[in-house]
């Protein structure tokens, strides 16, 4: 039977079904508050059922619970919803000024997954690569995890061991590892100079300050004669929107680079800007599956405004902007407002951004390629996608035979440096 408070629960939704019902119509609602009436009923009907033909008197806590954890999670990877009890852990968490990391790079699926993972840092050390799924972080299951709510729990104190259970390519049983945090070394640009004049500069992140360091190497590659660049993004999957906009001026002189607009958000371009670049040389950029955020706004300002050639494989997908919002009831949805848009149109979220020229290495290539992320690592003469850059920018003709690859949709799976994210794949 029924408990008393699922009752009025169930009448209370009633109420405020037939009270939308009769108010909507009256008014004239819009069509999208037409259909937000239709899913409240059908909750409202799945509710009652649940209630009434469940084998037991479910916990309507935990229904709710997860009825709201699953609305947030059908949304995007960076939408979440907070408990009370998990928003006021979030917040004491956010306001703690621990120094420890582990240079991890996550995306969220049905759990928690590694992205990227920084050079010289604990997580590198630990032995985590991208396309690793992160089951249980500090003992609690990441199934309903927010990404942020991963984050906090991946920092605190320097010397402090946060315990893990990784589910591994090939090893469906979960191996349980520890990782230290400790405090990151400051992201270090990997150059090189490749045969004949051209420069080779790889870009780990782009935390605040990141333009400044980029925009000094290219001066530092015209004094030395460097007259092509390739420009590695390929491992980039950290940092701030607003460092890969700038980044860009460095080698757009016109056009738009980059426009971020939502439902409620209106249209927020960015553009190019004169005065700001610094390389006016040919230029191609490396991208895979690994490149995301402030390095996807980056690759596709060069790409669609014909500034450059991206060679690789398509990039994940995640330039966005989150809003956090505080219920009366004390829990809180973390929700995303804003996507950002490359300059031909397309919704980086949605899609990633496609190379201009397709290289995948092999699974072989791919294992080896892992090693360039070793501090001060060199670029390697085998990399194919190294060696087609540099084919390109000795013969700009072999660029133009672009790509055709499917939208994300019609794909498989998501990738991460050649390998499936299985629990957490698109």
């Amino acid at each position: 039977m029924m408990n008393t408070l699922a009752k009025k629960i169930v009448i209370a939704l009633s109420v405020v079904v037939a009270a939308y019902v009769s108010t909507g119509f009256v008014l004239g609602r819009s069509s999208s508050d037409d259909k937000a009436f239709r899913a409240l009923t059908v909750y409202s009907e799945v509710l009652e059922r649940v209630q009434h033909d469940y084998v037991d008197d479910p916990n309507l806590h935990q229904v709710t619970s997860g009825a709201l954890h699953g609305l947030l999670d059908s949304l995007d990877p960076r939408s979440s919803y907070l408990s009370p009890l998990e928003y006021k852990d979030y917040r004491e968490k956010s306001d703690s000024k621990a120094k420890g990391e582990t240079g991890l790079s996550l995306t969220r699926r049905a759990y928690i997954g590694v992205l990227g993972v920084l050079p010289d840092s604990p997580a590198q050390k630990t032995g985590l690569v991208p396309g690793d799924i992160l089951e249980k972080i500090a003992g609690f299951t990441t199934d309903q995890m927010a990404l942020d709510q991963a984050r906090l729990l991946l920092a605190g104190e320097p010397g402090t061991v946060v315990k893990l259970s990784v589910i591994r390519r090939l090893k469906p049983e979960p191996q349980d590892m520890e990782i230290t945090l400790g405090k990151l070394p400051a992201p270090k640009l990997v150059e090189d100079k490749l045969q004949g004049d051209i420069a080779y500069l790889r870009v780990p992140e782009f935390e605040p300050g990141a333009t400044k360091q980029i925009r000094e190497k290219l001066a530092q590659f015209e004094h030395q004669g460097a007259h092509k660049l390739i420009l590695d993004l390929r491992q980039s999957n950290q940092g701030d929107a607003a460092e890969g906009i700038l980044t860009a001026q460095l080698f757009l002189s016109s056009g738009t680079i980059t426009t971020l607009k939502g439902q409620t958000v209106t249209a927020v371009p960015s553009s190019a800007d004169a005065s700001k670049v610094a390389w006016s040389q040919p230029v191609a950029v490396l991208i895979g599956n690994g490149t995301a955020g402030a390095a996807e706004i980056l690759a596709a300002a060069i790409a669609d405004n014909h500034r450059g050639t991206t060679i690789g494989d398509r990039t994940y997908g995640t330039a966005s902007m989150q809003k956090l919002i505080q219920l009366d009831d004390g829990s809180a949805l973390i929700i995303t407002v804003a996507n950002y848009f490359t300059p031909a149109g397309k919704e980086i979220p949605a899609d990633g951004v496609a190379p201009n020229v397709e290289v995948r290495p092999t699974p072989e290539e791919s294992t080896a390629l892992k090693e360039q992320n070793a501090p001060n690592q060199t670029v390697s003469q085998d990399d194919p996608v190294v060696k087609k850059a540099i084919a390109i920018l000795e013969n700009p003709g072999a660029s133009k035979k672009v790509a055709q690859m499917p939208p994300r949709s019609a794909r498989p799976y998501r990738t991460v440096a050649g390998l499936p994210l299985f629990a957490i794949a698109s």
